[in-house]
């Protein structure tokens, strides 16, 4: 009598039994290890991590634009025609540099006016003295009217005011003079002039001659909504967090990271009503120029540090339908225990978790595919290498008999 041909594939599944990995893979077991259950693979085998509080800080990654550290428009102060252009458009001018010359004519002869005006009333002052000093004298023998002598050192005085007016009126006409040299009022890079040799310019025009921008440090002015501002003080406040350290990174349009480390200045204490945002201002240092004013970029910066906080792996926690968090914990009796836990954000492969863990729990990160609670299982660190069991000397012997037996068969 033959022996059927499902003994070939008892046999078959009795050796592949034997090469049971004794360790825990990344996700769940077979048969009765994904139940979780007592079958007769044994309780189910899962992967922990422990877990220790710790501080971690809270980073944000907000919208922001560059903006120029300082910047200047070039203005006329007189009116004239523009003579010459003494820098080249795009390049740095240092303050104080000339960059225009306006028409002197007209305000150098204002100017030697004003210079002989003031020599005309030297002269009449000169006058008045030398007669106001003759009536004293005179007057005090009563040789002339006490009301000659008055009139005389009246005069005088007005002689002496009429210098300081002509002589304030020089003053202008020089200032006015040096005006027709337009400097440069800060130093920086400066952009395309917006007016030529020989165009006609004043004092009262709409548009500068050019604009000044200092690109090295650059500000950058990042919004941050006032709901997020008021949530980050309370937790402040509350003591559960503390501040960090106002250091800015930058990603810049293309998603590269900006080599350079900011520091944020301030932050406005007005919400702009239009946006319900609020602006902070940090400063970058920009010696390549690469930072250009105008430009999109995000921010990232850790504004608190959490205290006593937990970082669990992602794949440990799971939510429910109504968004709640939970995880599964290596128990008492080795037993799987399910906790609720307050898990808000996440920081890089990590939630950070606020409440609901203690230091030392195991959290278990592996094996995790459809355990439930209170099942039997087998803990080891998380990432233990897998080994393949051997068959014992008996095993090898009863499957070679089985396999003999199947070719009889």
């Amino acid at each position: 009598m033959g022996v059927r041909p499902v003994s070939t594939g008892v046999g078959i599944a009795l050796g592949a039994g034997l090469l049971l990995l004794a360790g825990c893979g990344s996700g769940g077991g077979t048969g009765a290890q994904q139940k979780g259950g007592q079958g007769h693979h044994g309780p189910t085998k899962v992967g922990y991590v422990i877990v220790q509080s710790t501080s971690v800080p809270e980073t944000a990654e907000l919208p922001g634009r560059t903006v120029a550290f300082q910047s200047s428009e070039v203005r006329p102060q007189v009116s004239g025609v523009i003579q010459r252009r003494f820098f080249t458009e795009g390049s740095i001018v240092r303050r104080g540099q000339a960059l225009y010359q306006i028409d002197p004519s007209l305000y150098r002869a204002a100017a030697n006016q004003a210079s002989a005006g003031v020599a005309n009333a030297q002269a009449n002052f000169e006058a008045a003295r030398v007669r106001a000093d003759r009536y004293r004298p005179l007057a005090e023998i009563e040789a002339i009217s006490k009301q000659d002598y008055t009139d005389a050192l009246a005069t005088q005085k007005q002689a002496q005011a009429t210098i300081r007016l002509n002589q304030a009126q020089l003053d202008t006409a020089r200032v006015n003079l040096r005006f027709t040299t337009v400097p440069a009022p800060i130093t920086g890079r400066i952009g395309r002039s917006l007016y030529t040799v020989g165009a006609l310019v004043s004092a009262t025009q709409t548009n500068p001659l050019a604009t000044i921008q200092q690109l090295d440090p650059m500000f950058v002015d990042i919004q941050q909504s006032s709901a997020d501002l008021l949530a980050l003080r309370r937790a402040l406040a509350s003591g559960g967090s503390a501040p960090a350290r106002a250091s800015v990174k930058l990603k810049l349009e293309d998603g590269s990271d900006y080599g350079q480390t900011g520091t944020v200045e301030f932050a406005e204490v007005v919400v702009d009503p239009t946006t319900g945002a609020v602006t902070l201002r940090a400063r970058f240092p920009n010696p390549q120029g690469l930072l250009l004013p105008g430009m999109f970029v995000r921010a990232l910066f850790a504004q608190s540090i959490q205290r006593n906080a937990f970082l669990v792996p992602q794949q440990a926690v799971t939510r429910d339908p109504q968004g709640n968090a939970t995880l599964f914990l290596v128990g008492p009796n080795n037993k799987a225990v399910q906790r609720s836990i307050t898990a808000e954000r996440t920081q890089g492969a990590y939630w950070v978790v606020t409440k609901g863990l203690n230091d030392g729990d195991k959290v278990i990160t592996q094996g995790l595919r459809d355990l439930k609670p209170d099942a039997a299982i087998t803990a080891v660190p998380a990432n233990t290498p897998q080994r393949i069991v051997p068959p014992s000397p008996e095993q090898m012997k009863k499957m070679q008999a089985e396999k003999g037996a199947g070719k009889a068969g």
